[in-house]
């Protein structure tokens, strides 16, 4: 059976990391003082720490990364929303003024529904045929003939 691993904090801890320099180009050789850039840092050693707290760093980086798009995401839920709360209200008062000019509309047919009834329930009562023909003026008197022109077709 193989040998377990250590558990104490010093074994988990990894071996230090070292930062080299990129190669240069190049075949010229100067002194150390002069190919060496105020730019560019030394060749160090990070001990264990340092390299948690870089990770930390990077993580705290990827948290505000997500937070950054989750709120980007929202905002852009919230202008949908919007935007189609805007759609649905003008589309709602659209139709209320649609139903405006309906409701108006049916008003006016059912006073001539009305209209209309009274006169047929005056035609049909005693004497409804007196009131037709008085007010039908263009019928023809009694004894009278009506003459009706036609034009002969050749």
């Amino acid at each position: 059976m193989p040998p377990l691993a250590p558990t104490s904090s010093k074994a988990r801890q990894k071996p230090p990391l070292r930062r080299e320099r990129q190669p240069r180009s190049g075949a010229q050789s100067k002194p150390a003082s002069l190919s060496k850039p105020a730019s560019q840092p030394n060749p160090q050693i990070i001990s264990g720490g340092e390299a948690a707290a870089l990770q930390a760093l990077s993580s705290e980086r990827q948290e505000m990364l997500c937070s950054v798009i989750g709120l980007a995401l929202k905002i852009g839920l919230v202008v949908v929303a919007g935007v189609s709360l805007v759609r649905l209200a003008s589309a709602y008062q659209e139709r209320m003024e649609r139903q405006g000019e309906l409701s108006a509309v049916l008003d006016l047919e059912r006073a001539k529904l009305s209209k209309a009834r009274e006169r047929f329930d005056h035609l049909f009562m005693v004497e409804g045929e007196q009131r037709l023909i008085r007010e039908q003026n263009q019928w023809i008197a009694p004894n009278r003939l009506r003459v009706v022109w036609q034009q002969a077709t050749p």
